[in-house]
């Protein structure tokens, strides 16, 4: 990885994504992840239906302000559910379904999300706020909601603006019609697909955006030495093509001395316009073993290896 490059730690897990985990876990993970050096931190009311923001908030608590960028994100409001009867939540994330969340990209929308996410962080701003996942709403995110983003910005509730994604050309048209300052872009430019680099990355580079480069390991399919069939890629079944694909550029990677997770982590920070790479972690160790991998990237005659056997 490059030494400009960040390190940034992915809190989905820290709202329970897949599985339990409990708090004090979660504040050691986040402390493992500052000890290594890490200061950008990304998260959103969507993971753990706010739990992850609640607790980010109490693990930074005390740490110098100025030291660490936190984003988050807006568009899904967080309602309270009073026909809740002990369910949990359906959208995997391991807590209990007590509220709702309701797409809502307008003025007043955007400005309720932000401030909701800003009690929960225990934040007065936050540094980063992204319109989340605006796909099947772009009209309505991109000409009421990223304006109702830059107020907020001239009021100082926010640092940077931008949107993060799955969908590169969501991501694009942003970039080209909104000027923000920043994109996080999810599973889109990995080893095992990099339709970002066609275009987003392109745009992002000639208009000064930064990129925050997440899901580098598709969701967990690039996150082992060697790749299984029982591990999700982009968070459902992975097909077997993608997984005989996974496990070829693993056999490439063992041949060269090295791991798939760790060419994974150098290839997502290969790219000007990649300011961070962010990665989730549920544990201490997962936090401090991607550390250790991002400090320590691939011989070089990987990546020819890699495009002569067909793979990248």
């Amino acid at each position: 990885m490059s030494p400009a490059v960040r390190l940034g730690l992915g809190c989905a897990q820290l709202g329970n994504l897949y599985h339990e985990i409990d708090d004090e876990r979660a504040h050691a993970t986040v402390d493992a992840a500052w000890d290594a050096g890490v200061r950008v931190f990304d998260t959103a009311p969507h993971y753990g239906l706010g739990l992850s923001e609640r607790r980010l908030g109490e693990a930074l608590r005390g740490r110098p302000r100025d030291q660490y960028t936190v984003s988050t994100k807006v568009g899904r409001l967080l309602v309270g559910d009073p026909a809740w009867s002990g369910g949990q939540d359906t959208e995997g994330f391991a807590v209990p379904a007590t509220h709702r969340r309701v797409w809502d990209f307008s003025r007043d929308g955007i400005r309720r999300c932000l401030e909701a996410s800003l009690a929960r962080l225990g934040l007065d701003r936050v540094d980063v706020a992204l319109l989340h996942d605006p796909e099947e709403h772009q009209e309505v995110a991109l000409r009421a909601g990223f304006p109702a983003l830059a107020r907020l910005r001239e009021e100082g509730l926010v640092g940077a603006i931008g949107a993060g994604s799955k969908d590169a050309a969501v991501l694009t048209r942003l970039v080209e019609e909104c000027a923000p300052d920043v994109v996080l872009v999810a599973g889109r430019f990995t080893l095992l697909e990099q339709p970002a680099r066609e275009t987003l990355l392109p745009a992002c580079a000639a208009a000064g955006v930064e990129v925050f480069n997440a899901g580098v390991f598709n969701s967990g399919l690039l996150a082992v030495d060697e790749p299984s069939a029982d591990l999700p890629y982009e968070y459902g079944p992975a097909p077997a093509a993608v997984v005989a694909r996974a496990r070829a550029i693993a056999a490439v990677c063992a041949r060269h001395g090295t791991t798939l997770p760790a060419a994974a982590l150098a290839f997502a920070a290969d790219d000007p316009a990649v300011t961070a790479v962010v990665v989730g972690a549920d544990s201490p160790e997962q936090v401090r073993r991607n550390a250790a991998l991002a400090a320590a990237p691939p011989p070089a005659a990987l990546w020819p290896a890699l495009r002569e056997a067909g793979l990248l």
